[in-house]
This record gives structure tokens, sequence and C-alpha cells, in this order.
């Protein structure tokens, strides 16, 4: 694939093909950080719900921090695609989640968009490979997952098929960054990506609970606002399962409760907890832990714990000795 047009952090005009919740939310993403965006939608009432959306959305976006000249002003609607993507930088492609609709569409954008310019679709679960069948120009076309609503969820998950240019991963990853998104590169692709498969077994098992009669809706919600969700806002399941096993931290977790893996807890099939995937896990925490203690995790997931609480109104705000706030 030919060369980028410009550096990951010189990017200044993106184009947002798709003008619904996620497209939309896109929009108002980029343009709270100081991009000039240009948007395309088929549909005949876009314009006036994407402006609609990008107003609901501004207020939220004042309050995070503005970039320097953001601005909804600097959105303008395309009549066509093609003039949507003329003077692109970037391409964010969120269509509906329909096979064809994304092979087509994403081969139409290689025709159109300007020589180099990545293009990265928001699909849910799709795998690159799959919708990068039509293009004469795979090697740009790469996945850029969001989470909904874009303009607040700091989360992006971005992955190429096999006929993707790492390059074109590699310039991807380092833009979204630019764009004050939190990034994780896929080494591989994996469909629904990593979150979304996360997300979606604790779905699944909370659908059978209702199924069986076991749990409500309620229980299940307040399960996990009350209970590990409060640990999730800022501490992965992965470290926090690793506070469990005290100082030994994963290791003697692992050893611990590893035999519960066999007990009949979720309907999903456990791995085999090996020396390999032992390892793994240990190691892993070892590198998510940065150096840090398990006493100084304790603390950081002590606290944690206590401004989410409080954040939730679930707690007082915090007041001085004389009583004050």
């Amino acid at each position: 694939m030919p060369s980028p047009p410009c550096a990951p952090d010189r990017v200044r005009r993106v184009a947002c093909i798709g003008a619904g919740v996620i497209g939309g939310g896109w929009v108002a993403h980029f343009l709270a950080r100081g991009y000039d965006v240009t948007a395309w939608d088929p549909a005949p009432d876009a314009e006036v719900k994407l402006r609609r959306l990008v107003d609901a959305a501004w207020p939220a976006l004042e309050q995070i921090g503005l970039a320097e000249g953001a601005s909804p002003d600097r959105l303008t609607l395309a009549p066509t695609l093609e003039e949507a993507v003329a003077e692109a930088d970037f391409v964010q492609e969120s269509a509906p989640e329909k096979l064809e609709l994304k092979r087509s569409l994403l081969a139409q954008l290689d025709a159109a968009a300007p020589a180099g310019v990545v293009i990265a679709s928001s699909t849910s679960g799709y795998p690159m490979t799959d919708m990068q069948t039509e293009a004469t120009g795979p090697g740009r076309l790469l996945v850029g997952h969001p989470f909904n609503p874009p303009y607040l969820i700091p989360l992006v998950e971005v992955v190429g098929g096999e006929k993707t240019d790492p390059a074109a991963v590699e310039w991807a990853s380092a833009f979204y960054k630019a764009a004050a998104k939190s990034v994780i590169t896929m080494d591989r692709e994996l469909p629904g990506f990593i979150a979304n498969r996360l997300q979606e077994a604790l779905w699944r098992e909370a659908l059978h609970m209702v199924a069986n009669g076991e749990a409500t809706v309620k229980d299940i919600d307040d399960s996990i606002t009350e209970g590990p969700g409060l640990r999730w806002a800022f501490m992965g399941p992965c470290l926090t399962f690793a506070l469990a096993g005290g100082e030994g931290g994963m290791g003697h977790m692992l050893d611990h409760f590893g035999p519960s893996l066999k007990s009949p807890w979720t309907r999903l099939e456990a791995p085999e907890l090996d020396d390999s995937l032992r390892t793994a896990m240990v190691d892993g925490c070892d590198e998510a832990a940065a150096g840090r203690s398990i006493a100084q995790l304790v603390a950081e997931r002590d606290q944690g714990v206590i401004n989410v609480l409080r954040a939730t109104g679930r707690l007082p705000e915090q007041r001085n000795e004389g009583g004050d706030k």
C-alpha cells in the first residue's frame, strides 16, 4: 500500500461514513478533538439526526475537555460518499452490521479515498479478512472497533485482516492514540475481538440464569454494579483476581482456586489449567502490575472502589475535620 499522506499526529480531516449511533458518536469525538469532519450517510434525514446527536453529546464533551479549536461548526455533510472522502486524511466506516454491505462499502471507499489513506471499520464482530474481499487495495483496510458512546468510552480495538499491511495497523493505532483513544492493538483476528467476547460471555450466562429462574434481571444487574463492576472500572478481572491470592498474587490464586474451574459455576467450558496457561497468567499479571507491590495494588484498588462509590452517589462527599466539604 502507498504511504499515508500524513503522519498520525498531523491528521486534520476525518471522514465518517455512516452517521447512526456509532458513526455519529465518532463524529462527536473527532469534532471534540479538534478535527474537521466530513460525514456521509444515505438516509434522507441523516444530517438532522447527526447534528442533533452532536448537540446532545457536546455538554458531556465540554465537561471532559475540548481540544483547541474544537467546534460542531467544523462538521460538513457531503452529498456523496466520494465527496466525503475526497480530502480525508483518515476514514472511519460505521455502516450497519451486514457482511455483504460492509464488503461492498469498503470496496467503494477503497476506490474513492486518496492513495494511502487508512480506512477503518467500526464493525463489532466481523474479521477484516471477511470484509476486505472485494477491495482492490485491501492493504489499507482494518478494524477500529469502538465502544458506545465512542465520544466517552476511550477503548478502541485495532486489528488488520490477512491482506492488511502491518504498517497500516501501526499507523491507525498511533492515530487513535493521538485522537485521545485508549488503544488495544491485537496481534491476530478474533471474531468479536476482546471486550465484546468478554461482554458476551457474561450476557449469555445472564440469559441462562433468567431463563432457568435462577436469578432476576435486577439480581443480575445488582450483582455487577454492587460487586465486581466497582473494581472493573479501574482494575481488570485478571489483576483483580491476582489480589485474591494475597501476597502470593496470581500464582497462589490459581493454585488455590484453580480446581473451581471444574465446578458448575458457568455454562462455559473452562480451559485446562496447565503449566503453560498458569505461567502466562502469572507473567501477565506481573507485567500489568508494572513494578507495584501487592500492598500498593490493594491500596489502589481500595481507593478506586471508594472513588467509584462516591462518584456514583453511594458514599457521601468527603468532608474535612470542620465538617465542611
